[in-house]
């Protein structure tokens, strides 16, 4: 599969999450409830208020999404390089967001060779952003609306997935891949527990979409090591 995989159909992408209000004590008295209910699942014993705002961001039903960053490979005109283009939608309209990514892959990744390729896109980021267009009235993408489609239909390339080669007792991050393949990454300067912190407390958008974009970038450059390609110079990455 990866041997005749076209980069040119794959659309790179990783989103970030909060949780739906910055406290707990927002919620309405259903979702107070609810939440208290999920939280006794999770949490063994731990005070609901206090889990919400670390936790309530993993779940659908309880956060939404502020950063949606994808990356297309493109092929550098000057130098014939491999490229790679990364564009994020992000802010604190999840409506917005979702219908403006569900425009581009309908513009641009509807066809049967399109393919969406993440790092656990399987588990968390398509299933969440379909939950999240379905809360938000925004009709599914075609690539998206999988429901009745066999297995080896959907497009998705999960690098995750990929490394496990069959082997299910283990998760291998992100960044662990891209020390092991000497992929060169930036400095981190938030991680995925503090999103939510960054958005709500502190208001600072930017860092978030930073972040969400070097994820993008970094399983890029996994995808093209999988397929034993020359990952993309620093150069050949522009953001539009």
């Amino acid at each position: 599969m990866l041997a005749e995989l076209n980069i040119a159909n794959v659309l790179v992408l990783d989103i970030e999450t909060v949780p739906i209000t910055s406290t707990f004590d927002e919620l309405s008295d259903d979702f107070k409830a609810l939440w208290e209910k999920k939280s006794s699942n999770i949490a063994d014993g731990e005070d609901p208020r206090e889990t919400f705002f670390d936790k309530a961001g993993i779940y659908a039903e309880f956060s939404k999404i502020v950063c949606i960053s994808v990356g297309a490979f493109v092929t550098n005109n000057e130098n014939g390089n491999t490229g790679l283009r990364i564009k994020s939608f992000a802010g604190g309209n999840e409506q917005k967001i979702l219908s403006d990514f569900a425009e581009l892959l309908n513009l641009k990744y509807s066809h049967a060779s399109s393919s969406l390729c993440g790092h656990n896109i399987k588990e968390f980021d398509v299933p969440f952003v379909c939950r999240r267009m379905l809360v938000n009235g925004v009709r599914l993408p075609k690539i998206l609306d999988i429901a009745g489609k066999k297995p080896w239909e959907v497009n998705y390339i999960d690098t995750m997935q990929l490394w496990k080669f069959g082997d299910y007792k283990s998760y291998t991050s992100l960044n662990l891949l891209a020390a092991l393949f000497n992929i060169p990454t930036p400095k981190d300067d938030i991680d995925g527990s503090q999103v939510a912190g960054v958005y709500w407390r502190d208001n600072d958008l930017d860092r978030i979409v930073t972040y969400c974009q070097k994820d993008v970038i970094t399983t890029a450059q996994i995808l093209l090591k999988y397929k034993s390609i020359p990952i993309i110079k620093e150069q050949d990455i522009a953001f539009v």
